[in-house]
């Protein structure tokens, strides 16, 4: 065989590397088991005991071992099988044009402004992209006639590179570089933050063409701590401090206005909005001291339109911002300061901080000592100045710190923050500020929270229907294939070991849904041998040697298996370069598994099959059982298509008018909103639950927010969703929701169980034990990124199909196969959504299954094309008709082999792969049964009905021509 020695060296040089790359992982592995066996569920001993092992060291020879080293080779998981958070953070790009203009008040400017906020509601551009859209538009319809280079736009000192005359087209090539630059500045000051964090193996990444960043964190649980570390600025603001006599007749004139308009206001007209500011009580440069209960109360009366127009020109641009925390002497409220504001917020004082420490005050208090930047010094400088004997306001975040009166001009930049820190509040607020300021305001927009025993659990069932579905293509493939199926296996295990080891030298994170991939890959990898082998049988029963029979069979299966290969590879590749998370996880494996399964199951199986042939020794390819299955099955197909079409037909409309009446469950992924699944210790009633919480979740105008409560898994666990404040993508609303979530469920829960056990349950606690969070803007780009897509995919596969079998007639057959599938797929879930005990949402695992159909599907109708472009060739005396059938029954051992493989796989992921696998495999199980079916019924019949010239007689026989048989009569 050619190339033997190459493939083997090859073979060798992969498993050594891969050996290398996994020893790690098997290694950091053992020391760990080895010190939970000793320590059990003691946290401080299981430290004790891997400081200890981690002096160890295994010499293998070729290489040493350490436990340190060897935990930062391992091989990553995701979330979903080890837990920990992961959020995406989106960069204020508004404030960064802002900066960018030195915050220019220009109409025109700030139109455009409030327009693309607007706009990037509904779009998928760059921001900056729709903003100078909106600003040529808005300039346009004023008459303005402005410039991008005006000094009231870009033309500033800000942007030195920007000179009066320079074209817009230029300008906005500096602009959008200079954004980018930005959001690289952002990347790795929240990379520097991470590691202030103490996060084990995280991962950063840039979102391509957005200013939003992607950060994992295994194994971290506290969910608000990572969110405040992240999504604080760090940018920290001195403001003017407005007093109570200035503000107490606005105050007095918000009193009466609620006692007559309370309920425009969002609240009850019999609210006494003075009592709740408790003036009497204030010790401090505020003007308010409230309950933190009643806070909520006095930022809708402040915050309502009502409120904001009877502001009197004094405190037009007034800010009105709370207190860090409570004070000392009074723990139960919140101090309000009203902060002086300007036209366009612009802070007096907006420096970053050059060094940061903790210390204490001439009363042992925890400070903050910060020395600012030459500019902020300076501004530091004049505004102490300017307010000798009035009170300062340093705020981060829009939160004061603290407001002290100024006693002297500060001329050095050094200045202290006090707040009642803790010394862990200090030492984080430290942290922030020494990690630098990022550029502009960062939101988190979406995030996934796994507690660390849902990701054991998924880890111990992806294990296992890992290993049954292993078992079951072991047996099968043994049982039918005999001798043949020996090495097929060899083969699929050596193809396991190349996955996991490329997976771990790229440093790839294994997902859940990857695992699924590879399992997936183990029946493509049995679709490969199952080809070779039924060509191989093809062969044998024409009566070649044994020897003979398999090179043809290598040889004629080779078309098959790339074309199959070919369009499930670039399926893969759609959902890696348009999904997101654990979807590209999925596609990652499934696509190194489709390179791996050429090299194993063609080339490498090839090697060791005729390694062993070429010693003249023989190698089954049935058993006694399976020898004559399929071999004389010879069936009308193209005789039955019209029966076929009414069949999918009938389907199709069925489908199509319930999505049309009945639609779809959405998931958070799609429409924006909140998941939390939470486990109780005893069973729970979805409804009374769900009844609690729409109770709950009423919006500011007095409306229910949509809840959903269903079971999730069992009768113990239920699945929560809610778009209640879902535009608020502030830490505070995540807070005010789980608050409300607890109080709802607080009846069902275990006695005694607080707030903060309840965010973070455990095995041994009920509570949440993930959580999901997607805002509109990220769902709008998931929902148009899913179905670009599809409609991706659909088009490669029909420009691919084109180009291998040169009629456009296949094209359309297989298109027209992926599009019924599609239907039949998208119409039993929106027929079934309301009745299946498992998650039954269109969401992008969903989108992600239609795909892996239509790659299978696609798969299985290339196999028959092949065939039928090969018999086009060969049996020139056939009728279409009977070609055709003949393709198709010729076909039917491998169809029958591979789609009954695959779905007991598909059943076992399904059966014990975890609860939320089960919605996607579902989806698989439906695509594969009808995508075989469509091969047959639907591409094959539609590539023939425009393939046969109409004066074509339709007769069908088994392998003589139509000529022929009406010549003998």
């Amino acid at each position: 065989m050619q190339g033997k020695g190459l493939i083997t060296i090859v073979a060798i040089v992969l498993g050594l590397i891969c050996l290398n790359e996994l020893l790690p992982t098997w290694y950091a592995s053992k020391i760990e088991k080895q010190a939970t066996a000793i320590a059990g569920d003691n946290p401080e001993k299981y430290q004790k005991e891997i400081a200890r092992l981690s002096k160890d060291t295994l010499n293998l020879g070729f290489t040493k071992l350490y436990y340190t080293k060897a935990k930062d080779k391992e091989m990553k998981l995701g979330l979903d099988l080890k837990g920990g958070i992961n959020v995406l953070l989106e960069i204020n790009q508004r404030d960064l044009v802002n900066d960018l203009t030195n915050y220019s008040t220009n109409p025109v400017l700030i139109e455009a402004l409030n327009k693309t906020d607007e706009a990037q509601k509904n779009s998928t551009k760059p921001y900056i992209d729709n903003f100078f859209e909106q600003f040529d538009v808005i300039n346009k319809a004023k008459g303005a006639n402005l410039k991008l280079a005006d000094p009231e736009i870009f033309g500033n000192t800000t942007l030195t590179e920007v000179k009066y005359n320079t074209p817009d087209e230029q300008v906005k090539s500096i602009v959008k570089r200079k954004i980018d630059a930005s959001v690289g500045t952002a990347f790795e000051v929240i990379r520097t933050r991470i590691d202030k964090l103490g996060a084990i193996q995280p991962n950063v990444q840039r979102v391509p063409g957005t200013a939003r960043i992607s950060v994992e964190m295994p194994g971290m649980k506290d969910i608000d701590k990572v969110k405040k570390m992240l999504q604080t600025s760090a940018k920290l603001q001195f403001w003017e401090v407005q007093q109570v006599p200035e503000i107490a007749p606005y105050f007095q004139t918000l009193t009466t206005m609620v006692a007559a308009k309370g309920d425009s206001m969002g609240v009850a007209k019999n609210v006494n909005f003075m009592s709740l500011l408790q003036l009497d009580k204030l010790r401090t440069n505020g003007v308010a001291n409230v309950k933190l209960s009643d806070t909520a109360v006095v930022n809708k009366i402040l915050n309502s339109k009502v409120g904001q127009s009877l502001r009197p020109a004094n405190i037009k641009y007034t800010q009105f911002m709370w207190g860090y925390k409570p004070e000392a002497t009074d723990t139960e409220s919140l101090v309000l300061y009203a902060i002086r504001g300007n036209i366009n917020q612009k802070a007096p004082v907006d420096g970053a901080v050059e060094t940061a420490n903790i210390s204490y005050d001439e009363l042992s208090r925890v400070v903050v000592d910060m020395q600012m930047d030459s500019k902020g010094a300076k501004e530091w400088k004049t505004l102490t100045e300017k307010n000798v004997g009035k009170p300062v306001a340093v705020t981060l975040d829009n939160r004061v710190y603290t407001a002290p009166n100024v006693v002297n001009a500060i001329p050095n930049g050094r200045t202290q923050i006090s707040g009642n820190f803790s010394q862990e509040e200090a030492k984080e607020l430290v942290d922030v500020l020494g990690a630098g300021k990022l550029p502009a305001g960062a939101k988190v927009v979406q995030a996934t929270v796994v507690g660390p025993s849902l990701g054991q659990e998924a880890i111990d069932s992806g294990l296992m229907s890992f290993i049954i579905a292993f078992a079951i293509i072991i047996v099968y493939i043994i049982f039918y294939y005999g001798g043949a199926g020996v090495y097929a296996v060899i083969a699929m295990v050596i193809n396991l070991f190349y996955i996991f080891g490329i997976m771990d030298s790229g440093d790839f994170t294994l997902t859940l849904p990857g695992i699924a991939g590879i399992v997936l890959t183990m029946a493509v990898a049995v679709d490969t041998n199952v080809i070779i082998y039924e060509r191989t049988k093809e062969e044998l029963f024409a009566g070649k040697s044994i020897l003979e029979a398999y090179k043809d069979g290598f040889k004629h299966a080779l078309n098959a298996i790339i074309d199959g290969h070919t369009t499930t590879f670039l399926t893969a590749v759609v959902l890696f370069f348009f999904g997101t998370g654990p979807i590209k996880g999925f596609a990652l494996t499934l696509m190194i598994g489709i390179l791996m399964t050429l090299f194993t199951s063609v080339l490498l199986s090839r090697v060791m099959i005729f390694s062993r042939l070429n010693k003249g020794k023989g190698l089954s390819v049935w058993t006694p059982a399976t020898k004559n299955l399929f071999r004389n099955t010879w069936i009308d197909f193209i005789g039955k298509r019209k029966y076929a079409y009414i069949v999918s037909a009938v389907l199709t409309v069925i489908c199509i008018i319930s999505i049309a009446t009945h639609g779809f469950k959405y998931g958070i992924d799609f429409t924006g909103g909140r998941n939390y699944v939470v486990r109780f210790d005893k069973d729970v009633k979805a409804e009374d639950v769900e009844e609690k919480l729409v109770a709950l979740f009423k919006t500011e105008d007095g409306k229910n927010s949509s809840v959903e409560a269903k079971t999730f898994g069992n009768n113990k666990q239920l699945k929560i969703s809610t778009d209640y404040l879902i535009e608020d993508e502030s830490l505070k609303a995540d807070q005010i929701i789980e608050q409300k979530l607890f109080e709802g469920l607080k009846s069902n829960l275990p006695a005694g169980t607080t707030l903060k056990d309840f965010k973070s349950a455990d095995k041994d606690h009920a509570g949440i034990i993930s959580s999901e969070k997607v805002g509109p803007s990220v769902a709008d780009d998931i929902q148009t990124h899913g179905i670009y897509a599809v409609l991706a995919a659909l088009a490669m596969i029909f420009i691919y199909i084109l180009v291998r079998f040169r009629k456009w007639q296949f094209s359309l057959g297989a298109v027209a196969a992926l599009f019924h599938d599609a239907v039949i797929i998208l119409g039993a879930y929106s027929l079934l959504h309301k009745y299946m005990p498992f998650n039954m949402e269109i969401n992008q695992d969903f989108i992600a299954a239609i795909l892996t159909v239509l790659g299978y599907s696609i798969n299985d109708t290339v196999i028959i094309f092949d065939r039928i472009r090969e018999y086009l060739r060969e049996k020139k005396s056939l009728t279409l008709a009977g070609l055709f059938d003949d393709s198709i029954s010729s076909t039917l051992g491998r169809t029958f082999n591979t789609s009954f493989t695959t779905i007991l796989v598909i059943l076992a992921i399904f059966i014990f792969g975890g609860d939320n696998l089960r919605g996607f495999m579902f989806a698989m199980l439906i695509g594969i049964g009808f995508g075989t079916y469509s091969s047959i019924f639907v591409a094959s019949a539609i590539a023939y009905d425009f393939l046969k010239t109409g004066k074509e007689e339709e007769v069908h026989g088994k392998s003589t021509s139509a000529k022929e048989e009406l010549a003998s009569k």
